[in-house]
């Protein structure tokens, strides 16, 4: 019996593969036979050395130095993920917001995706495939105006930029789509949860609780695992995927009160 999902033969290029649902994306695409190049400030420790490359995609020069490397490397591209994302903006709402606040998240959250797109999909479309899956955010339709304005517009833009591109080159045989997760717990969400509950005199699991209670609940009552989120990425980036492009899929537990 074949297996129900390969990616074998798949070259492929995952940003910020070295920590949670990135280094857990990486690690299911190679057990999936792809061919993996993925980046990051710094490298892995359980990574070979020809499967990364570090780089700060928060600029060009770091976009420019991947994308090369993807060609040198890989000779080409079937697959971009992009994960690289996050949020280091002070909570306070939008007066605490000032222009390189601003500048930081557009330059994580957004800009690198851009460029590597600028770099890498017209490859895809001379040579008639590819798969482009930009990994926004539910902070997108659900922001928390206290501490996530500025991270949830440049996941917005990501999005809104995401269905474009695939409504111009999906007719080309290049699939775009868009993942958004909710909560992930990864160490860096448990180190918050940590935080949380000192602050609020109570244990792990009652910061946990506070957390998923300021999002106002997840009805599974859990936040997703990094390896959930891989394999949504997993399907999406299979040929088992072959007709979807353009989408969105959430996978947040429930979070997000409407479709």
């Amino acid at each position: 019996m074949s297996a129900f999902l390969t990616l074998a033969g798949q070259r492929a290029l995952i940003t910020g593969g070295t920590q949670g649902a990135g280094a857990a994306t990486v690690a299911l695409f190679r057990d999936l036979g792809a061919e993996v190049l993925t980046t990051a400030r710094k490298p892995p420790l359980d990574l070979p050395e020809e499967r990364f490359i570090a780089a700060d995609l928060t600029t060009l020069e770091g976009c420019d130095a991947v994308a090369q490397a993807v060609q040198s490397r890989l000779g080409g591209i079937d697959i971009i993920v992009h994960m690289l994302g996050g949020s280091s903006a002070p909570g306070g709402g939008f007066a605490a917001l000032g222009e390189a606040e601003w500048q930081a998240e557009l330059a994580l959250n957004l800009l690198p995706a851009l460029r590597l797109d600028r770099a890498l999909v017209p490859g895809m479309v001379a040579q008639g495939a590819g798969v482009v899956i930009h990994v926004t955010s539910i902070q997108r339709v659900l922001p928390l105006p206290e501490a996530t304005t500025a991270y949830a517009a440049a996941k917005a833009a990501l999005s809104v930029y995401s269905k474009s591109l695939s409504k111009e080159v999906s007719p080309k045989g290049v699939r775009v789509m868009r993942v958004a997760p909710g909560w992930i717990e990864t160490e860096a969400s448990l180190r918050l949860a940590e935080r949380v509950a000192a602050d609020a005199g109570t244990d792990l699991d009652g910061g946990r609780r506070i957390i998923m209670d300021s999002l106002g609940g997840i009805p599974i009552g859990r936040p997703s695992q990094p390896a959930e989120i891989a394999n949504l990425i997993a399907f999406l980036a299979s040929d088992r995927a072959a007709t979807i492009t353009g989408t969105e899929y959430i996978i947040d537990g429930g979070t997000v009160p409407t479709a």
